[in-house]
Formats: structure tokens, C-alpha cells, sequence
């Protein structure tokens, strides 16, 4: 494809078109008319051979092909925001770029405020956006990261990158504080008959911890899946449920919340979370900032 006869204007379009499923709100989002917009619209769909937008009743729908497309025109349109914002010096008190990240609710809540009040100091001019973590991004990691600055993730998901090891948690089991089947301690026998919540459950989506457990022969009765660490705590609360969880984050539950942390009956690898990049930014003096940032807030958090 010869990138010469594309217009990237488009990209800034069908990005709006994407996330509003309006030419409307669109044209109100790039600041066009609703006609230069529906009349970019047309190119587009000549040029993917796809309508992107179907009208059904008095909705627009994306076309799969527009589902596809959401999140790689976000990662296109982060890469081309970086290399015309790019520049020879770099100045954190000056700076207002947007540092972007991929990172788990867990991430966010225990490396996050530490994160977010360096960043304060030094460049209170920058902003902070944390993406929620998913399988498919995760899946795709090389090509998300050549327009995000970084994954939070811990090892075991995803290679070739480059990365940096950030701190240490264990894992803990968490159950009902008024849980009349358990005591003091669990047991194997317990958490192969016990209901379970789980996290980022499926072929390629699972928890180290979740992992080691499955290799042990312990096969967990699923109930609930979730992609949130922060929802568990609920949905274990007042149940006869079991659920894995960062003891980081479990010395964070509030008492109230009717639930208790107990050692896991089998042993298991403590997690190593670490931050992953593309290549592509080594050299670059703002994600070397960013980077030497993400690290002091790990070593903060673990003194």
C-alpha cells in the first residue's frame, strides 16, 4: 500500500466514527460539518470495501470488520500522536504529553497513587491513562505497544519484549469471613469442592497462581468469572465461595467487607509484576523518563 495517497485525517475520523457510532457526534468530536464527515465516511468504506456503520432501527451498528478496527486505529493514532509530539530535549516540568499504560485494576491500585503522585511533582503537566487490561490486548501485546508506553503485567504472559522486574506479591485465598465450612486453614480436598471466582479465565487468560493450581491436579468449580481483582471481594463475601487474590491487595480490604485472607494449600511461585515495552522505545528520552518513574514508584511501594 503506498501510504502517500492515505490521508491521515481519516484516521482522526474514523477513530471518532469508531467510539461514536454517530456521523453526528463525529463531526462534533473532529470539529467538521456533518456532511465533510459523512462525505469521509464514504471514502472510508470505498477503501475497506466495508459499510464500518449498518443502521439498525434507529441505532448504528459497527460491521465486524469496525469491531476489528476500534482498538488498532486507538494504538495507530497513539504511534502517530508520538512521532509529531516528538521532541530533541526533554522536559518533565514542561511536558504535556500523555503517558498511556495497559495495566490490570490490581496494577492501578497498588503501584498506581505511588505513580501518580511522582508524576504530580515532577511533570504536573502530563497526564496519566491507564487502559484496562484484556486477553486480546495482552494476545497482541507487540503490536499494542508500539503506540502505548507500557504493559503492567506480571511475568509468564507474554516474551521478546523488553522489560523491567517492578516488585514481588504473594498469592492468598480469599473466603467469606462467616464462611461456616472453613477454619484457620484451607485444604486441597476444600478447593476442588468449593465454588470458585475466578480471573481471566480461558485458553490463554489465567493467573499464574490459577495455573500452578491446575497442574496440581486441583481443578477448580468455576461460578463466576470475572476481569476485575478489585470485584472479588464482594463476590466471595456472604458465600460459600473461594477466590485467588494478590495479598497487596488483600491487606487493602476493608474489614467490613466480610471477608478473610488464607494461605494457599499448595504451594505456589511467588507473582513477579514487571513492565514490558517495545524496542521501538528504547532510545526514546520520555519513555526512558517514564520508565525510571514506573520504577521508583515500585521500589516505593516495596520499601
Amino acid at each position: 500500500m503506498n501510504l502517500a495517497t492515505l490521508d491521515l485525517n481519516l484516521l482522526v475520523t474514523l477513530d471518532a466514527l469508531l467510539q461514536q457510532r454517530s456521523v453526528t457526534r463525529a463531526a462534533e468530536q473532529v470539529g467538521l460539518s456533518q456532511p465533510a464527515v459523512s462525505a469521509q465516511l464514504g471514502r472510508l468504506r470505498r477503501h475497506f470495501h466495508d459499510e464500518l456503520l449498518t443502521r439498525v432501527g434507529n441505532t448504528s451498528r459497527l460491521t465486524p470488520l469496525a469491531v476489528q478496527l476500534k482498538e488498532r486505529v486507538r494504538v495507530a493514532l497513539a504511534g502517530v500522536d508520538r512521532v509529531f509530539t516528538a521532541a530533541a530535549d526533554f522536559d518533565p516540568a514542561a511536558t504535556t504529553r500523555e503517558f498511556s499504560f495497559v495495566v490490570s485494576d490490581y496494577g492501578a491500585a497498588v503501584l498506581g497513587p505511588a505513580l501518580a503522585t511522582l508524576l504530580d511533582t515532577a511533570a504536573p503537566g502530563a497526564q496519566l491513562r491507564m487502559l484496562a487490561n484484556t486477553p486480546r490486548l495482552v494476545d497482541t501485546a507487540e503490536q499494542v505497544l508500539t503506540g502505548i508506553d507500557l504493559l503492567l503485567l506480571p511475568h509468564g504472559f507474554v516474551h521478546g519484549l523488553r522489560h523491567q522486574d517492578l516488585y514481588t506479591d504473594e498469592w492468598v485465598c480469599l473466603v467469606a469471613a462467616d464462611n461456616p465450612e472453613v477454619g484457620d486453614t484451607l485444604t486441597a480436598g476444600q478447593l476442588e469442592t468449593m465454588p470458585w471466582v475466578v480471573t481471566y479465565h480461558g485458553p490463554t487468560a489465567s493467573t499464574p497462581a490459577a495455573r500452578q493450581m491446575r497442574m496440581l491436579g486441583i481443578e477448580p468449580r468455576v461460578q463466576i468469572v470475572t476481569e476485575s481483582f478489585l470485584a472479588i471481594p464482594g463476590l466471595v463475601a456472604g458465600s460459600g465461595r473461594v477466590a485467588l487474590l494478590q495479598r497487596r491487595l488483600a491487606d487493602r480490604i476493608p474489614a467490613t467487607l466480610g471477608v478473610r485472607a488464607l494461605a494457599c494449600p499448595f504451594e505456589v511461585s511467588p507473582l513477579l509484576e514487571a513492565m514490558w515495552w517495545h524496542p521501538i522505545h528504547d532510545d526514546d528520552p520520555e519513555h526512558r523518563y517514564l520508565r525510571n518513574l514506573v520504577a521508583t514508584a515500585a521500589t516505593q511501594i516495596s520499601a
